[in-house]
């Protein structure tokens, strides 16, 4: 086998198997290209977690991106990124064509998945929360931030929070270096990495442009995507507020459909990024879920190129690193404000509601139970509920 089909089923077969989230997938990485292929060494893992972990992005999957691109160049990242990525986009493809045959809007397991969003976003704020705002001043930018994304709802309020906590980071903080490795390697040079992110920026501010002069419905795919991919640090939940103003602000779907989605995508292993391939599918039919998909991911691929030749020299700027602490805060109260809307105005109306949340919440963080578990649990419960007469 050559190595861009060795690349693609290695990453195929942790498309299949990983459950759990990023943090989780970067355990499942770990254990299959270091420890059992040896494609990549510890020191060098460990310095493109980092990389990934600096850009904005689903960090799984820049991470996987960025080991294809080292085993087997350019093509190699795209392999990795479509074996990972595909076995999650079909199967919440399907299902948003499922959901499309048939009015399911009012079946109680569909407020039950809306019950288990709630759950798992307030658990990743806690977590994040936790690690990430370390003092009294990053709690308040981060209730801030909260409260400036609840506020303004403009196309770019959230870049635009997302830019003032970055450098309030850099003004106020101390200096946190990232750990040194020194052994990636390479294979493309600084000039195909300047085009990559030429590229990047190009499409960030042309797609908006495009977007305005037509009414193409698939123009407003391409930019809204495009741009949540590009803006988000810390990946995974992060991405929701962006989504939700993307296509339930603007109609393209129901507040309803979009959590109950959502919920879904908790049950499905792989990057939670294919939660687009759901959304996608739902407003704009496979060229939809096939636009979306490639769209939110297309930022991750030319930012993974792009950085890593000149990664060793911005990895030491002390005023990236101060800047960083800033932006962190800021996406813990981007989260919160999601957590409170479109999560909990649309899902917690009731006692009942409250009380199933915080049982999954309790499952979640104390049982310690995998997420797909937890929606068959919220799924089940909810359907019993339901015949019980109390949901």
């Amino acid at each position: 086998m050559n190595d861009l089909g060795e690349v693609f089923f290695v990453a195929l077969k942790l498309g299949l198997t990983s459950f759990g989230g990023p943090i989780a997938h970067l355990g499942y990485f770990h254990a299959e290209y270091v420890e059992r292929r040896k494609w990549i060494d510890n020191d060098s893992f460990s310095e493109l977690v980092a990389i990934c972990q600096f850009l904005p992005g689903p960090a799984s999957s820049q991470l996987g991106i960025g080991i294809g691109a080292i085993r087997a160049g350019l093509l190699g990242g795209i392999v990795a990124w479509l074996g990972f990525t595909l076995p999650s986009a079909i199967a919440l493809s399907l299902f948003a064509f499922y959901m499309k045959a048939a009015d399911f809007s009012a079946a109680p397991w569909i407020h039950g998945l809306q019950i288990v969003a709630v759950a798992v976003v307030c658990q990743a704020v806690l977590f994040m929360g936790r690690k990430l705002l370390i003092n009294v001043f990053l709690l308040l930018m981060a209730l801030a931030a909260m409260a400036a994304s609840l506020l303004f709802n403009g196309i770019f309020s959230q870049l635009i929070i997302v830019v003032i906590a970055g450098f309030l980071g850099l003004v106020i903080f101390d200096s946190k270096e990232l750990p040194r490795a020194e052994h990636v390697k390479i294979a493309h040079g600084k000039k195909l990495a300047m085009g990559c992110l030429i590229i990047f920026l190009l499409l960030l501010f042309l797609l908006p442009g495009l977007r305005a002069l037509s009414d193409n419905y698939f123009f407003a795919i391409a930019d809204g995507f495009y741009r949540s991919g590009s803006l988000v640090f810390g990946g995974g939940h992060v991405v929701l507020p962006l989504l939700e103003k993307e296509v339930v602000a603007n109609g393209m779907i129901s507040k309803d459909i979009f959590l109950a989605g959502y919920g879904a995508a908790q049950a499905v292993p792989g990057p939670l990024f294919t939660f687009a391939a759901f959304l996608g599918a739902s407003s704009g039919g496979i060229f939809g879920a096939i636009l979306a998909i490639i769209a939110i991911f297309l930022p991750a691929y030319l930012l993974v190129i792009g950085f890593l030749p000149f990664w060793q020299r911005l990895r030491q700027n002390k005023k990236i690193s101060r800047a960083l602490i800033g932006v962190n805060a800021a996406v813990v109260g981007l989260l919160l404000a999601a957590l409170y809307s479109p999560l909990w105005t649309s899902a917690i109306k009731r006692p009942i509601d409250l009380l199933c949340f915080m049982v999954l919440l309790f499952i979640l963080m104390v049982g310690r139970l995998p997420p797909v578990l937890v929606v068959l649990i919220g799924i089940i419960g909810s359907i019993a509920l339901a015949h019980l007469g109390w949901f």
